[in-house]
Order: C-alpha cells, then structure tokens, then sequence
C-alpha cells in the first residue's frame, strides 16, 4: 500500500510540474536587461501594387482649376485601425496593367511607386502640363487590410487606416493571442508578384524586429498556430467521441441480445 501511495503521489507531482507553464514560454521579447537600447532602422515605405485604392487629393489656390480632379465619394465599412466604423473615400483604382485612370493626365503606371514618388510625379506632370502652376497634391492608400486567423481573441480582416503597421499592432488589433497560440509560430503570408511566401516568427525573440515582414503590406495574413496544449486537447476529445460511439454500440448491442433472446 505505501508503495503504491508513493507511486501515485509521485505521478500526481509530475502532472502538476508538467501543467505549470514557463514564463519563457509565454513572454514577449525575450533576452534583454531592464534598460537596453536598440538601433531603429525607419526606412521602410509601402509600394503601391495591382488593386490598390488610392485616394488622390489635388488642391491649389484657384478652386476652377480643381473641377477635373473632383470624384464622387463612396463609403467602405470594417474594423478601422483609426477606431471609426467607415471613411468617406475617393478611390482610383490600380488596374492589373498596373496603371491608375487620371483625370487630365490618362494612364499613369504607380506600380511599385512609394505613396511620396506618386504624389511627386502627379505634381510634376500638373506643372509641366500647364493645368496647374502650384498644385497640393496628397496620395492615401484606401484598402490597406490585413487578415488576422488563429489563435487569436478577435479573428477578422482588419482595415488600416494608417500606412504603417507592425505584427505586434495586428496582433493587438485582433486581441492579442489566446493562451492557446504558439509564440514560436506566427506566420505572415504575403503574396508578391505572383508568389506567396510564408515566413515564420517567434514573438518571444528580439530578432523579431529584422523581421522583412515585421512591417505588414496590403493584403498580408497572419496565422498564428495552435500551441500543444490545444493540439492534445483536440486529440483528447476525438478519443472521447470515439469511446461515446464504442459504448452505445455496446449498448445496442447489448439491447438487441436481450430483445430478441
């Protein structure tokens, strides 16, 4: 008997010591002291690609001249980053030739243009033109969205508002991981010219932050995997459907014996 006491005394404590859960496994950024510093390289800048919304804004000091350029509004709904529920926006579409419709100006190629090169490069083409001597040109992306899948709190497809996001605000935007997602298992997809890339992050590194994808672009999804616990979890409760399906055959089995006995 106390052999058998100390056998399940000891089976209980490894069972408790393997529940407990590290705060290594969990923690974010790991590796650094109480105060570190980091190089922050800020050079990053979203292009412009196929099927893109642009919202294209021209001003100048004679409102007459700005007639050509005036679009009417239209209304897109979703999660914004902003907060709001919806953006009145006017939209020039990117068309797969990789070219945009301007007024005055026809088929402009934006393709693979920073958000600064295309404002530039309209400004430019309004003054040499002769439409207009001192134009305000200003470029927003209007459909920058991202999708957001796993073991998150808020799973969704998000609209950013702002053009700059990380995987750390996506994630936030989604509620953060559930104590059930993988922090070594964070995947962003991002589909570039015709190729889809899937790269995984730990979340707990540092190293994070040289990520190619730590800045997100139009259209990324993030995936954020299950962690064991739910795996053994899903498992467990296979195993369970099947033991509830192995006891009602025994049951009609059973039945069945005894009604035509």
């Amino acid at each position: 008997m106390k052999i058998t006491g100390y056998l399940l005394s000891s089976l209980l404590l490894v069972c408790l010591l393997s529940a407990c859960g590290s705060v290594k496994d969990v923690a974010y950024l790991q590796g650094g002291g109480l105060f570190d510093k980091m190089a922050v390289v800020d050079t990053f800048e979203m292009k412009i690609v196929k099927n893109d919304i642009l919202d294209i804004a021209v001003s100048c000091a004679d409102p007459e001249l700005l007639q050509p350029f005036t679009l009417l509004s239209w209304n897109t709904g979703g999660n914004n980053y902003n907060g709001g529920s919806g953006s009145n926006t006017r939209g020039y579409l990117v068309e797969i030739d990789g070219t945009i419709n301007f007024p005055l100006l026809g088929k402009i190629k934006v393709t693979g243009l920073t958000r600064r090169e295309l404002t530039q490069l309209i400004q430019d083409k309004l003054i040499k033109g002769d439409y207009i001597k001192d134009p305000i040109v200003t470029v927003r992306f209007q459909n920058f969205r991202i999708l957001v899948l796993g073991e998150v709190v808020r799973p969704g497809s998000y609209n950013i508002s702002s053009e700059r996001v990380t995987l750390f605000e996506a994630l936030s935007l989604a509620g953060d991981l559930t104590i059930y997602g993988s922090r070594n298992r964070v995947a962003v997809i991002r589909e570039t010219d015709g190729e889809r890339t899937i790269l995984y992050h730990d979340l707990r590194s540092r190293d994070i932050f040289n990520s190619p994808d730590f800045f997100l672009q139009q259209n990324d999804m993030i995936y954020v995997e299950p962690n064991r616990i739910k795996a053994e979890a899903s498992a467990q409760n296979q195993f369970t459907n099947i033991g509830t399906w192995i006891s009602m055959i025994s049951f009609l089995m059973t039945a069945s014996v005894l009604i035509f006995k």
